[in-house]
């Protein structure tokens, strides 16, 4: 079950509550092999995917009758798959299996807002509802990787992949205008009385913490954090991947109730309360005391930058040494600061294209801010808008000429395998 269907459950159960009896709910709609599919799973992929497309079951019933068809369809190619899986003997970890329920379990928890209220919700323990949901995890796994493993087998040659582009090449999309970018991030620091002045006040706020003052309400009174200053700190439930690294590491290492040392990371100084840990989640709560940078540190880094792109435009080091030596961007690093192509329409840093209009192949821009800290940004290449070359353009074109092939194999696949296992539908 992904997100999607996931944030919309309790949607559809309610609205299948109010037009369905529980007999009716519970009809056996198709047989494939020795597996089943209930109407009460129809209904909701069907429900789910009407909400996603705005579609209203009970104003437009010729719509939904169609997807409720089109639904029954794809689950029945599912389970016809998941024998398939069983019959080839694929297999899936334990830990896998373990590691999706997990984030599927966590996902209904940050839904509703506790384990009690998924107890309540379900009338059965989180035990039970693993239990239960185990097996439906098991299946999309093994269906997954069947596909997986069948899409690999098909392989495309030189010539399949030049009549491609000689059949389809009028109606290919052009590449639109883009560049391909690189940068040096440098970012402001506060001056040393700024630090000393928020680690004196973070020590102090940890020692009262340690006294046993309430750390709500002292995150109330101190912390700088705007979103959870008002809540006591409180930052939720929250997957791996979504803290500042530096915060993330100390938090995860936390047992429940433990509190931190200072923590600093670019926001500023952290004490960090772990609540609860669910698999790759926690719930943790924090005081943040603001390393604030000024108008002055963000003037000195801008002079430090110039003095830097001065050294790179006389060819004093590369921008490559410069990279290695300058930048804090961790993700482009040892990528030598590559940030890679982007559409002149779509720019995800409006900064970036602001920074880079008016030069040309190998310029550097002027220091350029963003959220992130002050960047250099060199504009390595220039793309105008043109359609595609197969000899420029080879991989792109290889690429959607493969996974044409590679559906149409599969198509075929399972229309195959289809006819081997017992089907029966009992109708909607």
């Amino acid at each position: 079950m992904n997100k999607i269907i996931i944030t919309t459950f309790l949607a559809v159960l309610l609205i299948l509550s109010r037009s369905y009896s529980q007999e009716e709910l519970d009809k056996i709609v198709a047989v494939v092999d020795d597996n089943i599919i209930l109407k009460s799973e129809l209904q909701q992929f069907a429900y789910s995917f009407a909400m996603q497309n705005k579609i209203d079951p009970l104003k437009e019933g010729d719509k939904f009758n169609a997807i409720l068809q089109k639904t029954l369809d794809d689950m029945i190619i599912q389970k016809v798959l998941f024998v398939k899986a069983k019959e080839d003997s694929i297999e899936v970890s334990e830990k896998q299996i373990n590691s999706v329920l997990e984030n599927q379990i966590n996902d209904m928890i940050a839904q509703l807002g506790s384990e009690e209220k998924v107890e309540e919700y379900f009338g059965s323990s989180l035990r039970q509802i693993r239990r239960e949901f185990r097996d439906e995890v098991e299946e999309r796994l093994l269906v997954q990787k069947l596909r997986e493993t069948k899409s690999f087998e098909t392989q495309i040659s030189r010539r399949e992949v030049e009549q491609f582009y000689s059949t389809f090449r009028d109606s290919l999309p052009e590449l639109k205008e883009a560049v391909k970018i690189s940068h040096i991030l440098v970012k402001v620091e506060p001056n040393e009385e700024a630090v000393i002045a928020a680690t004196k006040t973070a020590n102090e706020v940890l020692a009262r913490i340690e006294k046993g003052e309430d750390f709500g309400e002292l995150a109330k009174q101190f912390s700088d954090d705007p979103g959870s200053a008002a809540r006591g700190g409180s930052l939720g439930l929250v997957q791996r991947g979504e803290f500042v690294k530096e915060f993330e590491e100390v938090a995860f290492n936390l047992k429940p109730g433990e509190i931190s040392g200072i923590v600093q990371s670019q926001f500023g100084l952290h004490i960090i309360q772990l609540i609860k840990k669910l698999g790759e989640k926690i719930n943790t709560r924090h005081v943040l005391i603001g390393l604030k940078p000024t108008a002055e540190d963000e003037k000195r880094t801008a002079k430090t930058l110039n003095d830097l792109r001065k050294r790179l435009v006389a060819g004093e080091l590369t921008f490559e040494e410069a990279v290695e030596k300058y930048s804090k961007d961790e993700t482009s690093k040892d990528k030598a600061g590559d940030l890679g192509w982007f559409d002149m329409e779509e720019f995800r840093i409006p900064a970036f294209k602001t920074a880079i209009v008016g030069l040309k192949a190998g310029d550097i821009s002027d220091p350029t801010k963003t959220q992130f800290g002050l960047h250099l940004v060199r504009l390595d290449v220039k793309r105008a808008t043109r359609g595609l070359e197969i000899k420029k353009d080879w991989e792109q074109i290889e690429s959607w000429a493969l996974d044409i092939k590679r559906r149409k194999n599969f198509e075929s696949y399972v229309a195959q395998i289809r006819d081997d296992v017992y089907i029966e539908v009992k109708g909607l």
